[in-house]
């Protein structure tokens, strides 16, 4: 491959990744916009219309048979139900917090998930710690001490999406499918429960759909298209850049989130929530610099 394919294929996946990123870190303003809704059910909604969205992509890229054979095997079946019920559990969370005013304390979440996957590689995989790694999550540890102790709140919130989030991709890395296909597995093995969910809401009169208005069903409907096109972003964008790239990169959607927690909704930012942030902060930091050195060390040894 030519330096300069080679340049335009990057630049192409750091764009597309970006985006992908970009559109994580805006979703609180979309799902604010169905503030009242059943959360629960917002989130069976998104199950419901994901894979109306999903399927047409999926047949055209050629990937539906994949995500159907999975369906025969019990082994892929046991991974995907349960890190298809981490997911949900994890945008269950999400929703709800956004909905609830708690958007930072979401941003929080993500900022934490990548040393939460360094230590479950620790515990689940019996990978090795670096000494930078070590100090990262040291620090990272520091700063939720500084929420408990100080401010008196346990971060149940931030702690739950980075254990669902980290605990998933734990999972995922059991599958032999790739993200698109395994999303699509993963929806419709929950498709049962959301549509299940749906009905029994309107069974008991207090469904959604046909009680709010004709905008915040049209937002109910556009959640499959909002969830499926970041991911199609990321994973166009993922194959052509360095695993360590999108590790940098995936501080755009929590910076994001952030940003608009406390600038757009204007949500409470007292001094021991910034310090706690800031010890975060620098053990991402620390983190990030250690994972870009040991990604381009094996690459400076072979020359």
């Amino acid at each position: 491959m030519s330096a300069t394919l080679e340049a335009q294929r990057a630049r192409t996946g750091v764009i597309a990744t970006t985006s992908a990123f970009v559109l994580w870190g805006l979703f609180p303003i979309f799902w604010k916009q169905l503030t009242g809704v059943n959360a629960l059910e917002l989130i069976a909604h998104r199950i419901a219309w994901s894979l109306v969205f999903l399927i047409p992509i999926v047949i055209a890229r050629g990937t539906w048979g994949a995500s159907m054979r999975a369906l025969r095997d019990p082994a892929a079946v046991r991974v995907h139900l349960l890190s298809g019920a981490l997911l949900t559990l994890n945008w269950l969370v999400f929703v709800w917090a956004v909905n609830e005013g708690r958007i930072v304390e979401t941003a929080l979440g993500y900022f934490l998930t990548p040393l939460v996957n360094v230590a479950f590689g620790i515990v689940f995989l019996r990978e090795r710690l670096r000494g930078a790694q070590g100090v990262a999550l040291a620090i990272a540890t520091a700063g939720v001490a500084v929420l408990i102790v100080r401010l008196g709140q346990f971060p149940w919130v931030a702690l739950a999406l980075a254990a669902t989030f980290g605990s998933y991709g734990l999972l995922r890395k059991k599958s032999t499918l790739g993200s698109l296909s395994g999303l699509t597995l993963e929806t419709t093995l929950m498709l049962p429960l959301a549509l299940g969910f749906i009905l029994w809401r309107h069974a008991e009169g207090v469904g959604a759909l046909g009680s709010v208005g004709a905008l915040q069903t049209s937002y109910i409907v556009a959640s499959g298209v909002v969830t499926a096109i970041p991911l199609l972003l990321f994973a166009q964008g993922a194959r052509l850049i360095q695993l360590s790239t999108v590790g940098l990169l995936q501080y755009i959607a929590p910076s994001v989130q952030f940003a608009i927690g406390v600038l757009v909704y204007a949500e409470p930012m007292p001094p021991e929530r910034l310090w706690a942030f800031g010890l975060i902060w620098t053990a991402l930091a620390l983190y990030s610099v250690d994972s870009v050195w040991a990604a381009r060390r094996p690459r400076q040894e072979m020359r």
